[in-house]
Parts: structure tokens; C-alpha cells; sequence
């Protein structure tokens, strides 16, 4: 449940260092360019904690797709991106690829 946790965690830094790696303005922004660097850090060594327990291509199939998807959403209600039908599908199968690959999948 633990190594769980520490997933969720780098879910979480993943998507808030993508969104402030898009308020840097192309590393131009000092704060926002810290943050990106230090979210990432954090995410990737949760990531490696939550390794220790979870198989790797089942941890990296939740994150990959559970961040994109949020950060697709994110991009939608923060950052005022349009969305539509198309956007709708892909974060639906981005879901679904992840859950497949959860109930059936060779990592288990």
C-alpha cells in the first residue's frame, strides 16, 4: 500500500512540474523553473521508491497514464486549453490502456 502512496506522489509532482514548466516560459522564469526542477526531481524518486514494491511496467503504466491524462485535464480547466471529443477519447483510452494492462497484463 505504501509503494502506492509513493505513486500517487509522483503522480501528483509530475503533473504540478509539467504545469510550472509551462509558467516558466521556457526556463526564462526563475520560480517557476525552480519548481519544475524540483517536482520532477520529487516525482522521479518516488517513482524509484514505489519501484521497490510495484512491478515496473505496471508503476509505469499508471504513471505515464494517469499523469497524462490529469495533465491533459489540467491543461483544460488551468491553463484554459480547448477540448473536445478527440481530447474526451484519448484520455478515456489513456485509461483504459491502463487498466487493461492492470487486469491482464505481463507484469503481474
Amino acid at each position: 500500500m505504501k509503494a502506492y502512496l509513493f505513486l500517487a506522489l509522483a503522480i501528483v509532482t509530475e503533473i504540478v512540474g509539467t504545469s510550472m514548466l509551462k509558467s516558466s516560459d521556457s526556463f526564462t522564469k526563475l520560480y517557476p523553473s525552480i519548481a519544475t526542477v524540483v517536482c520532477f526531481a520529487a516525482a522521479f524518486y518516488s517513482l524509484s521508491l514505489s519501484l521497490q514494491q510495484i512491478p515496473l511496467g505496471t508503476a509505469y503504466a499508471i504513471w505515464s497514464g494517469v499523469g497524462t491524462a490529469l495533465t491533459a485535464v489540467v491543461g483544460i480547466v488551468v491553463w484554459k486549453e480547448t477540448a473536445n471529443l478527440t481530447t474526451a477519447l484519448g484520455i478515456v483510452l489513456i485509461i483504459a490502456g491502463v487498466v487493461i494492462l492492470n487486469l491482464k497484463g505481463g507484469a503481474h
